[in-house]
């Protein structure tokens, strides 16, 4: 089918209290897994092309474009969007080969260059009705300007936001970066109040450190955009290592890459249900309920 907006996928989710989905693309098999997930899951699901990605393939339009032509040959809702990306060149790349929706990084400055440095690209992809998210401040695990302790202030994100005119916001409630164990405990007090504090779509970066069922008081507190990718990866490589394991003779790529690309189209399929199913606890308890044992990694 035909690509969907981002906007489209996070604000329905929005509006539907369920998560938006965005799960990041490595090389082309984990982009096939992906898809394949979206499919068996009937589930919108917004593929992510990070400027790390971009920098690992060489250049951005081979990834970009393997990912786009996936996308429109699938039978789910799929859009693409650029993550984390700090290059405006990238930015106007992306754009010019048919992305929809890009994370404009410009978390490591000071917050005043942030601010006019992602309002005047922001303008930029406007003009061009492509949707724009931001950070307001590097989340946890990037060099490591945010420790978990570290908490978005509301009243700054919404400064934030109407200086920059962005379209959602990532912000810091307790995630990390790169966690390699699904055992982070979020402020969902602090998400019901910046749901309620800001016009635009919250995202959670770092959601491959978060359990199943903090995900989903995250979602019910007012989350919406969950980005997922080390989880994924995890899975990836852990099923490259048992094949090998078994058959340490083995030399055929395609015989262990298979097998990894299944293995990732299964947990991101049931990913999918857990972020994408009505919220099971009522919302009064989402926001205020005790943290729930961590789910296996």
């Amino acid at each position: 089918m035909p690509l969907v907006p981002t906007s489209s996928i996070v604000d329905t989710a929005r509006e539907a209290r369920v998560g938006a989905a965005a799960f990041n693309v490595i090389h082309l098999e984990t982009a096939e897994a992906l898809v394949t997930a979206a499919e068996r899951a009937d589930a919108p699901l917004i593929l992510q092309i990070s400027e790390n990605c971009i920098r690992y393939h060489g250049s951005l339009l081979p990834i970009t474009r393997a990912t786009l032509a996936l996308a429109e040959c699938s039978a789910a809702p799929i859009a693409v969007h650029l993550d984390h990306i700090t290059d405006a060149e990238l930015v106007h790349e992306g754009i010019a080969a048919g992305v929809g929706s890009v994370m404009v990084d410009a978390s490591a400055l000071p917050y005043e260059d942030n601010v006019t440095a992602t309002a005047e690209l922001t303008a930029w992809c406007h003009d061009r009705e492509v949707y724009v998210e931001a950070e307001l401040g590097e989340v946890g695990g990037k060099d490591g300007v945010h420790a978990p302790g570290v908490r978005t202030n509301p009243s700054e994100a919404l400064a934030f936001v109407r200086a920059t005119g962005v379209d959602a916001l990532a912000v810091a409630v307790g995630s990390s970066h790169a966690m390699h164990e699904r055992t982070a405990v979020l402020d969902k007090d602090l998400i019901a109040e910046l749901r309620t504090a800001l016009p635009v779509p919250l995202v959670l970066h770092g959601s491959s450190g978060v359990p199943d069922d903090e995900l989903r008081r995250a979602i019910a507190a007012g989350m919406t955009k969950i980005n997922i990718s080390t989880h994924l990866v995890s899975v990836f490589t852990r099923s490259i290592r048992q094949t090998l394991g078994a058959n340490p003779a083995l030399i055929d790529s395609r015989k262990y890459v298979k097998p990894a690309r299944e293995a990732v189209a299964q947990e991101a399929a049931r990913l999918l249900d857990v972020l994408t199913a009505p919220a099971a606890v009522p919302e009064e308890r989402a926001v205020g309920a005790a943290a729930p044992a961590p789910a296996p990694g």
